[in-house]
């Protein structure tokens, strides 16, 4: 019988999608295929201490308590002998061993012997995870992982860099300005002013870098754009503005596609999402149940054709592997123009997610999905492996 593939599936982490990450993650360990792979569940706390084994399945259950995240804090008296590692910044549980493409990470009680993973499914929303950062650790060890690259997290993740990439590419984007925290803060007349010259009411405000809505507000005028800067210049140093889709007269439609793949990516069937509230903002997204998702949405054959080939044209401007959710908004009146929003390289993973919804509706179950998506970062990292790094003598 065939060795089973050691995955590691990564959760938690120091953003504010931390929650998330960790209804993701429970799913993806419920659900994957045990008769295939064998999982090692690995946690970071929000204070960014890594767990692992038992430990990473408490802070799954709720216990992350200080107690929990001490035992692996460097100079603890108490702390697991790898905890040491960690003031040379160096995670307890992964020691790169580029050589041999492997993450050696410790034994299933977290002290005894060491195992090597063959496979790290990330589940890290949001910064530090969703970022290109973990990704660049994956590299340096030489290790397949599920998802996009350095380059392509990166340039996901930062909406400022992301539409520069889909303007090149020719997509149709809305207009936007973007902010330094820095040029809000010393000069919040100038600022507001540089947004009124460019932009309309209402405006959506949002972080650069981050997801699941967090920090995002809608400005309806002068009143409110100012209280929407402060709010996003809490979690990013990069403000984007964007001007509303709809005016003020009707909600943009909010459209969403999921891609998979590496070089030859296939787009899911398109969904919509009605939002509870006037935006699909975080509460709308995880605390409330007004929200309702349309799956196959509502739309023409030519709308749903021109959207999927732009999901796909978004994924390959960014350079992406594996996976993406990309979001689109469409005018509510006669013209319907459709508008590329962003691209998600790690969006929510839970069964009730869109992400598997939407492929679950093309024709892949959840259970199957996890599969194709650590068959394609093993593919991916085989693709890496013909690169040479150095020069041949």
């Amino acid at each position: 019988m065939a060795r089973k593939l050691r995955v590691g599936v990564l959760f938690g982490g120091r953003s504010g999608e931390h929650e998330v990450s960790l209804l993701s993650a429970a799913s993806i360990l419920k659900a994957i295929d045990r008769s295939k792979f064998d999982v090692v569940p690995i946690g970071i706390t929000k204070e960014g201490h890594w767990l692992a084994a038992g430990e990473a399945t408490n802070l799954l259950e709720g216990d992350s308590s200080s107690a929990v995240a001490r035992r692996l804090r460097a100079g603890d008296p108490e702390a697991t002998p790898g905890a040491k590692l960690l003031h040379e910044g160096i995670p307890t549980l992964f020691a790169p061993e580029p050589a041999e493409g492997a993450l050696v990470v410790s034994g299933k009680q977290g002290l005894d012997g060491q195992s090597s993973l063959d496979v790290v499914f990330p589940v890290l929303h949001g910064t530090f995870g969703e970022d290109g950062t973990i990704q660049g650790l994956f590299e340096l060890a030489g290790i397949a992982y599920v998802g996009s690259g350095v380059l392509g997290s990166s340039a996901g993740m930062d909406k400022d860099v992301m539409k520069r990439l889909f303007a090149q590419a020719g997509l149709p984007i809305v207009k936007h300005v973007t902010l330094l925290r820095s040029d809000w803060e010393k000069s919040p007349r100038k600022a507001v002013a540089r947004v009124e010259g460019a932009l309309k009411y209402p405006m959506f405000v949002k972080p650069a870098n981050l997801g699941s809505s967090v920090g995002i507000s809608k400005a309806h005028d002068r009143s409110e754009l100012g209280p929407a800067l402060d709010l996003a210049a809490r979690y990013d140093r990069k403000l984007i503005v964007e001007q509303g889709v709809g005016g003020t007269k009707a909600k943009a439609r909010e459209l969403e596609v999921g891609v998979l793949g590496n070089d030859d990516p296939k787009a899911s069937v398109v969904g919509e999402i009605i939002p509870g509230k006037e935006f699909y903002d975080y509460e709308a997204k995880y605390l409330s149940e007004g929200s309702v998702p349309v799956i196959p949405a509502r739309l023409s054959r030519a709308e749903s054709k021109q959207i999927r080939d732009m999901a796909v044209a978004a994924f390959r401007a960014c350079d992406l592997a594996g996976l993406a959710r990309v979001d689109f908004l469409m005018e509510p009146d006669g013209k319907r123009r459709i508008f590329l929003n962003e691209v998600n390289t790690l969006p929510g993973f839970t069964q009730i997610s869109m992400y598997p919804k939407l492929w679950e509706a093309t024709g892949i179950p959840y259970k199957d999905l996890i599969t194709r998506l650590i068959e394609l970062a093993l593919e991916r990292q085989g693709e890496k492996n013909r690169t040479t790094y150095s020069r041949e003598e």
